[in-house]
């Protein structure tokens, strides 16, 4: 730790903790073995809060807050596990199901997926919202991979690991609310990119199965995060 760092000391659930004064609530709560559920956020990745499944309350403030992106302060007393908190997370997954077509059964990430794993944990059983089921393209024009915009989440793990890790920017984001889409190169197929060098990564940060290998059939799509600790490591010591 840089001497010019200094520590924050908080409360986090009635536990007492330090942190970095550049720390977030997520980290701090990692680091400390305190569950707070995400999607969109992955160490290695810059934290955009776009899932809004981190968010917590902080004592003295009404609006709650996204952990990913909420650095520490001071005497701040923060709470993880609430009622509230477990109903509006909740409500997230379920919106996040009846957004688009996730029917696990046939799911090439089936038993390896992120929303289905934080679904049973929060003890999802069933859906109480009409299901849209919208019809989307399946884009297979690329030799290795496949994507399903009805398995997306918009989370955007792929857009930032392509940009900020295999600096190529393949992926976007186009539209607005329930519309918006990832896209490939301006709305171009995969197969056709200039911009794609195949590395992979994007698949392998995706935590449904709307990037996928070829070949894969259900349940076989396991995510190979290998590269991303070292790519945590690498950063931090950059910023050091």
């Amino acid at each position: 730790m840089s001497p010019n760092v200094r520590v924050k000391t908080l409360k986090i659930d009635g536990k007492d903790v330090s942190a970095r004064e550049d720390q977030t609530i997520l980290s701090v709560a990692r680091e400390n073995d305190i569950f707070i559920p995400t999607l969109c956020q992955m160490d290695g990745l810059t934290s955009v809060g776009a899932c809004r499944l981190c968010l917590v309350e902080i004592k003295g403030s009404a609006k709650l807050q996204a952990a990913c992106v909420t650095e520490v302060q001071e005497g701040m007393e923060v709470v993880t596990d609430s009622e509230r908190l477990h109903s509006y997370r909740k409500m997230l997954i379920e919106l996040l199901f009846v957004a688009r077509n996730h029917i696990c059964s046939v799911c090439v990430s089936n038993g390896h997926c992120e929303l289905q794993s934080l679904a049973q944990r929060l003890g999802i059983t069933h859906i109480h919202f009409p299901f849209r089921y919208p019809k989307l393209a399946v884009d297979l024009s690329h030799d290795r991979f496949g994507m399903d915009n009805n398995r997306c989440i918009r989370c955007g793990r792929c857009v930032r690991v392509c940009d900020e890790i295999e600096g190529a920017h393949t992926w976007d984001l186009m539209g607005r609310g329930d519309a918006s889409q990832i896209v490939c190169d301006l709305n171009q197929p995969w197969g056709s990119s200039e911009t794609c060098t195949s590395c992979g990564k994007c698949v392998h940060v995706c935590p449904t199965g709307a990037l996928f290998e070829k070949g894969k059939s259900s349940s076989e799509m396991s995510k190979r995060q290998e590269f991303l600790p070292y790519l945590t490591l690498m950063r931090g010591d950059h910023n050091e």
